[in-house]
């Protein structure tokens, strides 16, 4: 089997496609035929250095894939050879083939392809962390989606609409602004921290109740002084690359509150509720309550392109690699 493979930390375009044996399937695993693997930011920073956790070299970067089951392990049950399945796997998935522990899969609804599944589970499961569990979404109330056009924020702008919420997103272009609007933001503008909360205000009688933030820097600044009385901001991540420094003058007024949002490290340790929580999203699809969209796809040996370009904010919504 192909994979790619980092042999150093530090360069993207260091990454190489090896020729690698064909794992073993040992008790309670499932060997899968990889189709598809999402390409997210985590995958960068593992491969630059930059995440907390360092693996050690030389090592498949990749944390969520779908593809069908080739092969079970013994103790294995209510999986067979041939079901359509997506994981989450942390590491490795960015090859042909992938060894998992069964526990770890999850049955791909038939309206779901392939690629879309490959990039489901982080988006979706952070957005609906993030509006129910984080910072606990009304029907009524009024979200702004920062980033909107990409991965996260799509999904966000689904799920709030879910939840009953009214939704501006900002977005850099306007082919993302396009995007946010087919998956139903009901408002779209400019991401300029310049013109934002005028923008926001204008179009959102006043405010938002809600910031959905996976961009960070001049933006979380300029998002935050969207906020009505008690709004909250939720902080997903940094696509933009700088932190903000955030005054907590704008904090204090109009009793606003800064939430936090680690996705992974929750899932990490409540396994039960994540699944509970990945299940609940898979039958929204299935029922046609949700609709990702299919994501730009790259070929294998495209994988440091691929994440260049997805830093870059180059692309609309996801990206994922065929693995087929």
């Amino acid at each position: 089997m192909r994979a790619v493979r980092c042999h150093q930390p530090g360069r993207l375009q260091d990454l190489i496609v090896d020729d690698m044996p064909s794992p073993n399937v040992g008790k309670g695993q499932v060997l899968l035929d990889v189709e598809a693997a999402g390409v997210n930011y985590v995958d960068a920073l593992f491969v630059e250095g930059r995440y907390q956790i360092k693996p050690t070299p030389p090592f498949t970067p990749g944390s969520e894939v779908a593809g069908t089951i080739a092969a079970l392990g013994s103790e294995v049950d209510g999986l067979a050879v041939g079901d359509r399945v997506l994981v989450s796997c942390g590491l490795g998935g960015f090859s042909q083939q992938l060894l998992t522990p069964a526990a770890s899969v999850v049955k791909i609804p038939e309206v779901l392809t392939a690629p879309a599944a490959a990039c489901f589970t982080q988006s979706y499961s952070t957005a609906l962390y993030a509006l129910r569990t984080r910072v606990h979404v009304e029907a009524g109330e009024r979200v702004l989606v920062l980033g909107a056009g990409g991965g996260v924020g799509l999904a966000a702008i689904e799920v709030a609409k879910h939840l009953g919420a009214t939704v501006i997103g900002a977005a850099s272009t306007e082919p993302k602004r396009s995007a946010a609007l087919r998956s139903g933001a009901d408002v779209v503008t400019p991401l300029d921290p310049s013109t934002l909360k005028d923008a926001v205000r204008e179009a959102m009688d006043g405010g938002v109740d809600v910031v959905i933030d996976p961009i960070g820097g001049a933006s979380t600044v300029a998002a935050l002084r969207t906020l009505r009385d008690f709004g909250r901001l939720a902080v997903i991540g940094f696509a933009s690359g700088p932190i903000a420094d955030i005054p907590a003058n704008q904090v204090l007024l109009r009793n606003r509150s800064i939430v936090g949002v680690d996705w992974g490290i929750w899932a990490m340790t409540h396994g039960d509720e994540q699944r509970r929580l990945l299940n609940e999203l898979l039958h929204l699809v299935e029922e046609g309550v949700l609709h990702p969209t299919e994501p730009t796809m790259y070929r294998l040996d495209e994988a440091a392109l691929a994440l260049s370009d997805l830093l870059n904010r180059k692309v609309v919504g996801k990206v994922a690699l065929d693995c087929s």
